[in-house]
């Protein structure tokens, strides 16, 4: 039988991620869900692959203009619980509670345990996330499949594995056959790999080469044997074709309004500045991992919202400008991840301004650590009554401009009455991810 210390070990481990997963998933249920124009299509898509067996478009031949691997995976979720856009949504959450997990399981590794608790909970309660897990869009699939070959990818880097680089490879390959925005993972991937500079020859081959084959071989299958349409079908998107309206002049600053107003929120944006910007400042007090994967992050966020402006105002395209929401989503969990990493970065402030000596230093050490933690637990708080508030909303524009509408708009189906027994889930679901932070904070408050 197990003794009580046992089992109090065992909580310790699993509750607080286990009450992350519980109260988002009741917090998920009290909003939304979401319909949009491609959320109609990508449900028809579907629809199709039951049909003809292939992703078509309302006539027989007609591929839709997306990568097929998350069709055919809603289709199959459709054939053993019913065609329905409610049993989608169904499948698009449990995509976005493995996220959850994956976010966790990076976080862990890339900084440790209270990082990786955090950052599930700051990717779970952003607007973005909440938002993007309740409609039928194949995106959330996409993130999953990617930042499980990223997880893979890191360990096979680490343990210098072949195998492990081939199980992260047929990830990346099917992440990349649900969605082409998988290649923003291997930005952090080739970052981590550069750093290594591994010597072997003979090794780096066989590591690149069981990673990249199975993207290969799969994309060559698709596109050129059964589209026969060839490799350059895949930059000839519609979305690299139509311009902004004459009358919408982009700005740079599309990008901070999305994450200020309503992907991430203040609070959030200024908890990833002041993490990495401490990251960097008093890098010489933390771990070489920890500066390293700061530098990942601020790498990878800047790259994929460059590409995204680059895009948008330089190219001036429509989708790209007008859907930030999905064209910058892979960066959320880089957000997630610095922001969270002020768990540790302020503990080790904390604990160092005990120090004797050097008063003046101490003093700012112990403001700048008390900063940090309050900005570890605001967003989260901030986010929580952002939720709340996506409940009495009938409509949701994430627009890209303030004094424009727009942006990426979603048709909220139904919304939250204070009659019936949501609101008081969704309350719930704030409780029990609270306590599950408190419970793993525990240790963290001891150690300072």
């Amino acid at each position: 039988m197990l003794s009580k210390h046992n089992i109090g070990g065992l909580l310790s481990q699993t509750y607080p991620l286990l009450a992350i997963l519980i109260g988002v998933a009741l917090i998920s249920i009290t909003i939304g869900p979401y319909r949009s124009r491609d959320t109609q299509l990508e449900f028809r898509v579907a629809q199709g692959v039951l049909k003809w067996g292939y992703p078509y478009l309302e006539i027989k031949g007609n591929f839709f203009d997306m990568p097929p691997l998350g069709f055919y995976a809603e289709a199959l979720f459709f054939l053993l619980f019913g065609s329905t856009m409610e049993n989608g949504i169904a499948l698009i959450m449990l995509f976005g509670l493995a996220s959850i997990v994956a976010v966790y399981k990076l976080g862990k590794e890339a900084y440790g345990k209270s990082t990786g608790l955090f950052a599930a909970a700051f990717f779970a309660l952003a607007p973005w996330q909440l938002v993007l897990s309740r409609a039928f869009l194949i995106d959330a699939q996409c993130l999953f499949l990617s930042l499980v070959y990223l997880y893979f990818g890191i360990l096979a880097i680490r343990k210098d594995s072949v195998k492990l680089a081939l199980v992260s490879g047929i990830f990346f390959a099917a992440s990349f056959l649900t969605k082409q925005y998988a290649v923003f993972m291997l930005i952090p991937l080739l970052l981590l790999y550069a750093y290594r500079r591994p010597k072997n020859p003979k090794q780096i081959l066989l590591q690149l080469g069981a990673f990249i084959l199975p993207a290969i071989c799969s994309t060559l299958l698709w596109y050129q044997i059964i589209m026969g349409r060839g490799l350059l079908y895949l930059v000839q998107h519609d979305d690299f074709r139509y311009l902004n309206s004459p009358e919408v002049i982009p700005s740079y600053s599309f990008i901070t309004t999305f994450l200020i107003d309503y992907g991430l929120g203040a609070f959030f944006v200024a908890a990833v500045v002041f993490s990495l910007m401490i990251g960097l400042l008093f890098w010489k007090r933390f771990s070489k991992q920890s500066v390293l994967f700061d530098i990942v992050c601020l790498v990878t966020i800047l790259s994929i919202l460059g590409l995204n402006m680059y895009l948008g105002v330089t190219l001036n395209l429509k989708v790209p400008y007008t859907s930030a929401i999905k064209y910058s989503y892979q960066s959320l969990p880089f957000f997630s991840l610095a922001a969270a990493s002020l768990a540790s970065k302020s503990a080790s402030l904390l604990k160092s301004s005990k120090n004797k000596s050097g008063k003046l230093k101490n003093v700012l050490l112990f403001s700048v650590g008390l900063v940090g933690l309050f900005l570890l637990v605001t967003p989260i708080l901030d986010n929580m009554n952002t939720a709340h508030q996506l409940t009495r909303l009938p409509y949701l524009i994430f627009r890209v401009q303030p004094d424009q509408d727009v942006g990426y708009s979603f048709v909220v189906l139904f919304q939250t009455s204070q009659n019936n027994i949501l609101p008081a889930a969704q309350f719930l679901g704030f409780m029990i991810i609270l306590s599950g932070l408190l419970w793993a904070s525990r240790a963290f408050i001891s150690d300072i």
